[in-house]
């Protein structure tokens, strides 16, 4: 087997982590972890900075979901500044955040998980890309691209910058959108209608052909949580939701009183901390989030072609919450569906156009909360500050770590399922990874850990010797 085994180039997981894998004497799989091993300081070093600087600054978190990041810092400044921006900062607010999940469901499907879908995860590596889907299906690969591209655009056009926006500030928005863009949104939205369309037929293809693998593929209960706003899937504002494994309604609270509802756990082999359903205890609160987590605690949404894609989701339960991880996939592009609707229903608000976009903001003493829907999850951001405005705390929960139990769970169940006998064979050790894919994650946004990305996979035997290593990256 060899003791070190090296797959290069990086590949699709966003940011560094390790996975190690127990076996017992037989060779089978014992025990398995998903370790997140750089050290996470965001939040020490954003005190001492003023307030109002955090959207610019939070944005460096992420180049894949920072108008996440300055959504919910921004949100944070305006509570904590006692402030109520006006109706169409709101609304430019959440048409820059529906574009942004147009971009990020985009990328993820086509660039991240579909190669493994599309072409097997036996496929050879060098064809597991979105470069391979080119080749295999140019018009598809153009297509993915282009829808991409339309959601990249468009936070370009809200947000000042189509990576990093600065547009959010205390108060408002800094500016207001121009009639011109205005009209090219609505062209572009009408063409990325098409293209969801077509990203949904793709997904349920997919469902198809893995329709008996995928109930034994990381598939188990746990609770669910997401924004609603009565009792509709929300993504920009609302109020959070939790519910049971079996789909019963636990709790519905303000996203300010999280820290009276969610507390955190550690483990001595990671540095990223575990979330959990304060009231149920660990382990028995463990929560997923993100797409599937969202559309399991809605019970509608609000636009019409994604709420009939929402039924039929749901019936794939059969009255219970959808447990299986592989559907993560289905529910992402429900999702891009609903913002491409939900990003035409605010353009052709005439609001959308008006100048007034922000009101002032004083400096005081104070604590705010800001609770988004990034595309990979639930995000918030707390921050406590003098009363010249200085920050004295930041305490911020990326969407990746709410889903962390869960991923480091599916890994076991995965690696279980597919090795035995210590064999040790790289499309085994892609269903690993595949595990990870279908929730999405963003370690860098869960280490801000900057120039290192490997992925590494450990199978440990019995005794502690390590039997073999495959990394991804330096």
């Amino acid at each position: 087997m060899g003791n070190t085994l090296t797959i290069e180039p990086v590949t699709r997981i966003e940011g560094h982590g390790k996975v190690t894998i127990h076996l017992d004497e037989n060779g089978n799989v014992t025990e398995s972890h998903f370790h997140i091993q750089e050290f996470r300081g965001f939040e020490k070093f954003c005190e001492g900075r003023m307030v109002w600087e955090m959207p610019v600054i939070t944005t460096r978190i992420c180049g894949i979901c920072p108008v996440s990041h300055h959504l919910a810092a921004a949100k944070a400044c305006d509570d904590l500044l006692g402030v109520e921006i006006p109706p169409a900062a709101k609304k430019l607010r959440e048409l820059m955040h529906m574009s942004q999940m147009i971009h990020s469901h985009a990328l993820h499907f086509f660039y991240l998980a579909a190669p493994d879908l599309l072409f097997g995860p036996d496929a050879s590596p060098e064809q597991r890309n979105v470069i391979g889907i080119l080749n295999a299906n140019p018009d598809l690969g153009k297509k993915a691209i282009r829808l991409r591209q339309i959601g990249q655009a468009s936070i370009e056009k809200v947000g000042g910058r189509s990576i990093h926006p600065v547009s959010a500030i205390p108060g408002g928005m800094s500016k207001p959108l121009s009639h011109e863009d205005r009209y090219i949104m609505l062209k572009e939205m009408d063409e990325a209608l098409e293209l969801a369309k077509l990203a949904l037929g793709v997904a349920k293809e997919v469902n198809d052909k893995y329709r008996d693998l995928i109930p034994r593929f990381a598939s188990f209960k746990t609770k669910y949580m997401g924004l609603v706003r009565d009792g509709a899937l929300e993504l920009y504002d609302g109020i959070l939701r939790i519910k049971d494994e079996n789909g019963n309604l636990m709790e519905e609270f303000e996203p300010k009183d999280y820290l009276n509802h969610i507390a955190e756990r550690t483990e001595d082999w990671t540095y990223l901390k575990f979330p959990y359903h304060k009231k149920s205890g660990w382990p028995a609160g463990v929560y997923r989030v993100a797409p599937l987590g969202r559309l399991n605690v809605a019970d509608r949404i609000s636009t019409p072609l994604a709420d009939a894609e929402l039924k039929e989701f749901k019936q794939l339960g059969g009255g219970q919450p959808v447990q299986d991880s592989l559907y993560y996939h289905y529910a992402r592009i429900i999702e891009l569906l609903y913002a491409v609707e939900r990003a035409k229903e605010l353009l052709l608000d005439d609001d959308i156009v008006s100048r007034e976009v922000r009101v002032s903001a004083a400096r005081r003493a104070g604590e705010g909360v800001g609770v988004i829907e990034a595309p990979r999850g639930t995000l918030i951001h707390h921050y406590q500050a003098d009363d010249m405005g200085k920050l004295e705390k930041v305490n911020i929960i990326v969407s990746t770590a709410h889903n962390y139990a869960s991923m480091d769970r599916a890994v076991n169940e995965v690696a279980r399922l597919v090795l035995k006998n210590e064999k040790v064979e790289e499309p085994l050790l892609n269903q690993v990874e595949m595990a990870i894919r279908c929730y999405d994650p963003c370690l860098s946004c869960a280490t801000h850990q900057i120039g290192k990305m490997p992925l590494e996979i450990q199978i440990v035997k019995h005794n502690g010797e390590i039997a073999g290593t495959i990394r991804r990256g330096k």
